[in-house]
């Protein structure tokens, strides 16, 4: 069984030599993966996740998870009724699909650590 050879797969208004290459575009560097980790089990406050990852830069986490937005894999709800303002992050219904995925990365980063 041979494989159905493509030019370009095209993503957000991107285009892509391959479809790993589109999807390590999408959840490649060194924040995003372990940005989707931790959202794995559910939503969370720019805070909680600042905790989670404290090597990360303020500008690093916002630029990440901004991209992450763009690409519509996670979704960012702003709650302004109350003061002080709240932010949460979640992953999308696409991003879930994501889910095996991270799920291998971690259980093959713990096989060989």
């Amino acid at each position: 069984m041979g494989k159905t050879i493509r030019n370009t797969y095209t993503y957000n208004g991107k285009d892509y030599p391959c479809c790993a290459s589109l999807t390590m575009g999408v959840i490649g560097g060194k924040w995003k993966t372990v940005i989707l980790y931790h959202l794995m089990d559910g939503t969370l406050r720019y805070n909680e996740l600042r905790k989670l990852m404290p090597t990360v830069t303020e500008r690093t986490l916002s630029l990440q998870l901004k991209k992450l937005e763009e690409d519509h894999i996670i979704e960012r709800k702003v709650y302004t009724k109350k003061p002080p303002l709240k932010v949460e992050y979640k992953l999308t219904t696409l991003g879930e699909t994501l889910i095996p995925l991270i799920r291998s990365i971690a259980d093959w980063g713990n096989s060989v650590s």
